[in-house]
């Protein structure tokens, strides 16, 4: 039998910053894939979102901000594009990613700010690819 999460005040507003952040798909396909051994882990990481996400010293969208910047410096890139997403859906334009990317380069070193600005771009790419498929369809619906 699979385990079920514990749930708490902390791990629901967790787990609904969590979905805004890194859509409800994502967060779902987290624990639906997740085992015994895995989703104390999942529980944890929910209630950390909860912990800071909701805290009212800084919007979203800063908070996204430094994230881009602590996984460049930590040389996380497997964390990295899910955040630069999560980033654009926050308001983060991406002329402000690439300036983190600059900043990331002289403070935290090239080789992973360049691995960085590459998964940066295809992260970008594929928001715009999946906001103009948006738009598409919005399109067609009104015209019907």
């Amino acid at each position: 039998m699979k385990a079920k999460p514990k749930k708490d005040a902390l791990y629901e507003s967790g787990l609904k910053v969590r979905k805004q952040v890194l859509t409800a798909e994502y967060v779902e396909r987290q624990f639906k894939n997740a085992s015994n051994f895995t989703m104390p882990m999942q529980e944890m990481a929910t209630r950390a979102w909860g912990l800071v996400w909701t805290r009212p010293g800084l919007p979203h969208k800063t908070r996204s901000m430094l994230n881009i910047a602590f996984l460049i410096a930590l040389d996380k890139p497997e964390e990295l594009e899910l955040h630069v997403e999560a980033a654009l859906r926050n308001g983060v334009t991406p002329e402000e990613i690439q300036e983190i990317l600059m900043q990331a380069a002289v403070y935290c070193g090239f080789p992973a700010a360049l691995r960085g600005t590459r998964l940066a771009r295809e992260a970008l790419e594929r928001f715009q690819s999946k906001s103009r498929t948006k738009t598409a369809a919005k399109t067609r619906k009104a015209r019907r």
